[in-house]
């Protein structure tokens, strides 16, 4: 059980407390209830150019990075189809300067055409490496353009196209920026040796003045049930032929979404789990394969993904599959295999948990689902997963008219 304190600013920032007096750290979390999916489909690829913008210098301090390194702290961020998260860690004496250096970042950042210029190269540069040269870089770009035809998840964090961060303007910029990265638009947790006296304090001292912003209301394009399987073939230069194959799933809220969770871990979930042990290790078709979610919070992909063994017919291997699909569709997971994903499951949490910045981040992103206390009851949802379940669930989504699939050819 993860115990904290939540209060809320008069400007509609979420805070939350979770003292932990075992360790001489603190760590700030803040995260922002905006990604990917918040842009506009024309100018994509913002929320990503933000997290690099936001390390730029803000409107009172240019330079973020010096004064945290003098106090001893580090820092780093994430951006996601769903949301945008910057955390730090830092000595918990030295707890005042993450507030100052978070409270200055809220409250503007330096915009200038230099800034941007810089970061927009940072990010192009990015582009280019993992996406356009890269083998396979291409495939998820491809797969979401794919699978989605209307719901924003239809294009990736880094965007859409080059050509929307190449031309992307301060102006433009700006606008996004005090549109999302806002006291009502956010969550800060503060966790570690730290107290919640403390805390209320600092946060009224810094936070308390930053205007509040309007509240973002996401209105998204919802995704239509997909009625007829969808297929693509690429061919590249790239060292291995590729089979790339995803079906649409519920959204994160969803008792649906544990035992999604576990049946990915049945199919995917290391060296004995079904995949590997028939397709790669027993009749040798792959040379490696993996079957995961993306974990998203609206209606999400699962998907599964591998490298051939040189050779193999797609066509075969695709079958090969499919006759595992049959198998989680048709017989009934046995008590003690669905034992073992759920044993791994809790001892997956619990490692998490360990971490004071895990805790934090955990904190922050169920807030933003909809309630902090919910994760402490995540291991409570994957416990109540029965057999059938995962039989009804894998017929619900194994359905070959809700299917996406990329054959990845090697040229020649």
């Amino acid at each position: 059980m993860i115990h904290y304190e939540k209060f809320t600013l008069a400007n509609g920032l979420r805070v939350i407390v979770h003292q932990d007096l075992s360790t001489p750290m603190a760590v700030m979390d803040i995260m922002y209830d905006v990604g990917a999916r918040d842009e506009d489909p024309n100018r994509t690829g913002f929320a990503h150019l933000f997290e690099h913008l936001m390390f730029g210098g803000s409107v009172n301090i240019p330079d973020y990075d010096e004064p945290l390194q003098m106090a001893g702290g580090e820092n780093n961020a994430y951006t996601t189809n769903d949301l945008t998260n910057y955390y730090i860690s830092l000595p918990a004496e030295n707890l005042e300067t993450a507030f100052w250096l978070e409270s200055d970042r809220m409250l503007s950042l330096a915009f200038g055409e230099k800034s941007l210029e810089t970061q927009r190269k940072v990010v192009c540069e990015e582009f280019k490496e993992h996406y356009l040269t890269k083998p396979y870089g291409d495939v998820w770009h491809k797969m979401r353009e794919l699978a989605y035809k209307v719901h924003p998840y239809r294009w990736m964090t880094i965007g859409k196209e080059l050509s929307h961060i190449e031309t992307a303007r301060l102006e433009d910029v700006k606008n996004f920026f005090f549109k999302h990265y806002r006291p009502q638009n956010a969550v800060l947790v503060v966790a570690g040796n730290v107290t919640v006296e403390k805390v209320k304090a600092l946060a009224e001292k810094w936070f308390g003045d930053i205007p509040p912003g309007e509240k973002y209301i996401r209105e998204l394009p919802q995704e239509p049930e997909q009625q007829e399987a969808r297929r693509l073939e690429i061919k590249a230069n790239v060292p291995l032929d590729a089979f790339y194959k995803t079906w649409h799933i519920g959204n994160r809220l969803d008792q649906k979404y544990y035992i999604t969770d576990l049946i990915t871990d049945i199919l995917s979930g290391g060296g004995s789990s079904r995949l590997y042990q028939s397709l790669v290790k027993e009749q040798k078709l792959f040379s490696n394969i993996d079957c995961s979610h993306f974990g998203s919070t609206e209606n999400g992909l699962l998907s599964i993904e591998g490298k051939l063994v040189k050779g193999v017919r797609i066509e075969d291997a695709e079958k090969a599959v499919e006759a595992e699909l049959d198998k989680v569709r048709n017989e009934l997971v046995s008590r003690s295999e669905l034992q073992k994903v759920k044993n791994k499951t809790e001892s997956m949490i619990a490692f998490e948990d360990m971490s004071v910045m895990n805790r934090a981040n955990s904190l922050a992103y169920y807030e933003i689902l909809g309630d902090a206390a919910w994760m402490n009851f995540e291991l409570q949802k994957y416990g109540m997963v029965t057999a059938e379940d995962i039989r009804r669930e894998s017929r619900a989504i194994f359905r070959e008219e809700n299917s996406n699939t990329i054959y990845y050819l090697a040229e020649g």
